[in-house]
């Protein structure tokens, strides 16, 4: 498990919910080549409504027509592993956002690695 503490880099990559890469989500195409990178975590957030380059509004609400929502993937590591990955979404993202913010991790702890944690559940002894 990679340990990641202090100075970090957050990269966050905005596209539609809808676009894809080779008839698979971008964002699942993009959270699978982090891992396989080695990079300490991604998530994907889905958005309720947004706007990007193109100026049409996404929105979840009801009476409106559009489904593609927009969607953030968010992947912080250290500067050196972010960078090195920069060129891949470089060729998955055609259309969309990515951005890069200076962080510091605070605490970066995973199921089964707190002391009096009792395996995978997640669940913590008494």
């Amino acid at each position: 498990m990679t340990r990641l503490t202090g100075s970090a880099l957050r990269v966050t990559v905005f596209v539609g919910e809808h676009d894809t890469w080779h008839h698979r989500p971008l964002y699942s195409e993009i959270v699978h080549r982090a891992h396989a990178a080695g990079l300490a975590g991604a998530s994907v957030f889905r958005g309720i409504e947004g706007f990007g380059a193109s100026s049409l509004i996404h929105t979840s609400r009801l009476l409106s027509l559009s489904e593609d929502l927009p969607v953030a993937v968010v992947i912080v590591d250290d500067e050196e592993r972010v960078r090195a990955f920069l060129p891949q979404l470089d060729e998955l993202v055609t259309e969309g956002l990515v951005i890069l913010d200076d962080c510091e991790v605070i605490r970066y702890v995973g199921r089964g690695d707190e002391k009096g944690n009792q395996g995978a559940k997640g669940k913590k002894s008494l």
